[in-house]
């Protein structure tokens, strides 16, 4: 791996090519098994006759607090959803806090009952973890590492492994792209936007399994760092077919439209932490997303593209007046410590 000084930077932790370098050369060219080379959201792992999920996360987000959530909240929120789009079922999740000399003991209650809260709202239940001060400077604030586990049947086995994905199929997300991404910008740098923009930020097992109960879902996943960009590019890679996104079926809040348009950003790039993408058959899609609609973290969900046998690894957006645009993962960091 080599970049200007051979040392680590922000963008390789940004979900985009950088990042994906860094894996394939560094940890899976040492830790390389069979179960970690399928880099899914979270490990499928065989316990006697039984599936279990496994997954593993960290969140360093600044600022700590943001509209429509804190570290607390977004720690079970991200935890619990990469189990889901798994097709698991979350059972347990553990919780390790590295704490800096010096935090504010009534901040650390408000992001620990925000964190209960959101585990009890998901259905999970904490039980283990650690803590661990450092001397003041030697962390931002507050760093919290999580795991889960869940339960997954034999039948929804393949769908974080993208198998039997066809040309016509069709990608849905239950909402709209870049919410928390932006809310969290404008919370950091204060740009004083007159238009009020919140996080995402909310745990999708209970919309996901009403999903897995009555339809059938080819792949899940949820574009978080990298944004929908990186998880359609990750797609396309796995699959060696290409997909057509419309781009006037983006489901974008206003306010966060303005934004990207004032700060130079796409909304194909930003992080969301309330949202899925789903890849299922024209007909399943469409009754998947009549679902979708009915649950309230999926009002505004949309079929925004299709898998096609044309421009097979890459992933190309159609614009309003037919023009097309190839969209490819970041090479560096849009957002920095938006997770």
């Amino acid at each position: 791996m080599k970049n200007s000084e051979d040392k680590i930077m922000l963008g390789h932790g940004s979900g985009g090519q950088l990042m994906h370098q860094l894996i394939e050369e560094v940890f899976i060219r040492h830790f390389d098994n069979p179960i970690l080379k399928e880099q899914t959201d979270a490990a499928i792992l065989t316990t006697g006759s039984e599936q279990i999920a496994f997954t593993t996360d960290s969140f360093v987000i600044d600022p700590l607090f943001f509209p429509g959530g804190n570290i607390g909240k977004l720690s079970v929120c991200g935890t619990v959803n990469d189990l889901a789009v798994s097709g698991a079922e979350p059972l347990y999740l553990s919780v390790s806090m590295i704490i800096e000399e010096g935090f504010p003991i009534k901040d650390l209650e408000t992001i620990v009952s925000s964190l209960a809260a959101e585990a009890k709202n998901a259905g999970v239940l904490i039980v283990t973890g650690d803590t661990k001060v450092v001397n003041k400077g030697k962390c931002d604030k507050l760093f919290i590492n999580t795991a889960g586990i869940g339960r997954i049947k034999k039948e929804n086995l393949p769908i974080s492994k993208a198998l039997n994905i066809l040309p016509g199929d069709v990608i849905i997300i239950n909402g709209t792209i870049g919410d928390h991404g932006m809310a969290v910008m404008n919370a950091r740098e204060s740009f004083n936007f007159k238009t009020t923009v919140e996080s995402d930020c909310a745990s999708l097992n209970h919309l996901i399994r009403n999903l897995l109960d009555n339809s059938t879902v080819k792949f899940m996943r949820d574009p978080t760092r990298g944004g929908v960009a990186s998880v359609l590019n990750e797609l396309v890679q796995k699959i060696k077919l290409g997909i057509e996104i419309e781009e006037a079926a983006l489901p974008i809040d206003r306010g966060v439209k303005a934004m990207c348009e004032v700060l130079g950003f796409d909304p194909l790039h930003i992080a969301n932490e309330g949202k899925v993408l789903i890849v299922a058959s024209e007909t399943e899609g469409l009754k998947i997303l009549e679902q979708l609609k009915t649950h309230e973290l999926g009002k505004n969900s949309a079929i925004i593209g299709r898998v096609v046998s044309d421009f097979p690894g890459k992933v190309v957006l159609k614009n309003e007046t037919g023009g097309r645009r190839i969209i490819d993962t970041l090479s560096g960091d849009q957002l920095p410590r938006i997770c």
